[in-house]
């Protein structure tokens, strides 16, 4: 899964020239693919589910292996219709994508992730969408993965981009 990631981001165009907090939930690139604050939605005022949220989760060690253990407003979304904003990283090439990781972060360096299992999800389409270096909002049906042998934590399926992130 690693080697796909960056191989995907080695495909990238021009990286971001971050001057603000990467880890910071209020902050996007501008359309000149510089940093600069942008005003993000009240996640949960606007029905989408933040990444604070998602990041409720515990790593618990099972017969020698870390493995999540989700907090129970997390469960309570495991197979619900949800909203999602964040930063597509494509797993191929194309103009194109139909599977890609939506990011809480912007992908900065073409060598590194953007964050933890907790700040990405796996996003299945139902038909590809435009990419974008922008931020996105899509809908979907969540899973959250127990046990995925991926290492990731959660996955939307049947998935639809709701929003340019705009909003």
């Amino acid at each position: 899964m690693r080697r796909l990631v960056c191989a995907m981001l080695l495909t990238l165009a021009a990286p971001f020239a971050l001057s603000a907090d990467p880890k910071s939930a209020d902050w996007a690139p501008n359309a000149s693919g510089s940093s600069a604050l942008a005003p993000q939605p009240s996640a949960e005022a606007k029905g989408i589910v933040s990444w604070k949220t998602l990041a409720q989760v515990e790593e618990v060690t099972v017969d020698k292996r870390v493995l999540p253990k989700f907090s129970p407003q997390i469960a309570a979304l495991d197979s619900k219709e949800v909203r999602l904003q964040g930063f597509m990283m494509p797993l191929e090439a194309g103009a194109k994508q139909k599977r890609f990781l939506l990011s809480a972060n912007v992908p900065s360096c073409p060598f590194c992730m953007p964050g933890g299992p907790d700040s990405l999800v796996e996003v299945l389409c139902k038909k590809p969408i435009a990419f974008s270096m922008e931020p996105i909002v899509i809908s979907g049906r969540l899973s959250v993965l127990k046990d995925d042998p991926t290492g990731l934590w959660y996955r939307v399926t049947e998935a639809a981009m709701v929003s340019d992130g705009k909003m």
